[in-house]
């Protein structure tokens, strides 16, 4: 039976063989891993990956794929999880017994963690997604998603690039991020109106991740100066900025927000719940 493509899901259907084998390829998997797929919609990613894997995640919102998966696989191999993504505990997907020893990143969090994460995600909910999972960020090892390509270079955007904003900062803060290759609309079904790309997160390593003295505060701080990027961040921050010592902090008032690195937006962050933000 044919499935027909549903707007309120998202749903592109990847169908180019060639690039599912090159996302494989990327993504490498190991029978042994412990892998979650987002979105697998006709299977074009989750066959060739349940080809190389002991067993597979597979988190459908799609009550009519969620079913079709079911009846081609069984539980056996392929454990189908019906729901949102946005509202998924993914911790909860690591199976019994699977997390490793707590390592220095804190309490219930492994030294080595092996949640694996992948899928075609839906472009309409591919940041509100990205934010949802970082809340796991501790417990996977790496992430590889199709997603919008404009999304991704907002992603790896380097400071003064005219791309660089609050997702390139609120992600490169906890993951190392890598386009991997570009994928055309005509390599699924419906062409979606835009370019695709893949991009690899892997988690900053608990040696390598400054993680924020007040999280709540160093995402407020992003938010508010990037709804004014063209402003000097002195006018963006409004009475925040009297709390600052811009001296201390080795940053001037005046320069906008695309030229700070991430490490100057956790200073600035942590400076102000030290100053009474919250």
């Amino acid at each position: 039976m044919t499935h027909q493509a549903r707007k309120r899901f998202g749903q592109h259907f990847l169908s180019d063989e060639s690039v599912v084998d090159a996302i494989v390829r990327a993504i490498d998997p190991q029978a042994d891993d412990c892998m979650v797929e987002i979105g697998p919609g006709l299977s074009a990613l989750t066959a060739p990956l349940l080809d190389r894997l002991g067993r597979l995640t597979a988190v459908e919102l799609d009550r009519d794929l969620a079913r079709r998966l079911r009846a081609r696989w069984g539980d056996d191999r392929l454990n189908v999880v019906e729901a949102d993504a946005l509202t998924v505990d993914f911790s909860a997907l690591i199976p019994a017994g699977d997390e490793g020893q707590a390592g220095d990143a804190g309490a219930g969090v492994p030294a080595h963690p092996r949640l694996r994460i992948v899928g075609n995600l839906p472009y309409n909910i591919s940041t509100p997604l990205l934010f949802h999972l970082m809340q796991w960020a501790g417990h996977v090892r790496d992430q590889h998603f199709m997603l919008q390509r404009e999304v991704i270079d907002r992603m790896v955007a380097r400071p003064g690039d005219s791309q660089y904003g609050r997702l390139s900062v609120m992600l490169q803060a906890r993951y190392r991020m890598a386009h991997l290759f570009d994928v055309p609309p005509d390599a699924f079904d419906p062409p979606p109106k835009v370019m695709s790309a893949i991009v690899r997160m892997r988690p900053l390593a608990a040696d390598a991740w400054r993680q924020p003295g007040n999280p709540a505060v160093f995402e407020r701080l992003v938010s508010r100066v990037f709804e004014h990027r063209r402003k000097m961040i002195r006018g963006s921050l409004g009475d925040w900025t009297e709390r600052l010592d811009w001296d201390a902090l080795g940053i001037a008032p005046t320069v906008r927000p695309q030229e700070l690195s991430v490490t100057q937006f956790l200073d600035m962050a942590d400076a102000l719940a030290a100053a009474g933000v919250a």
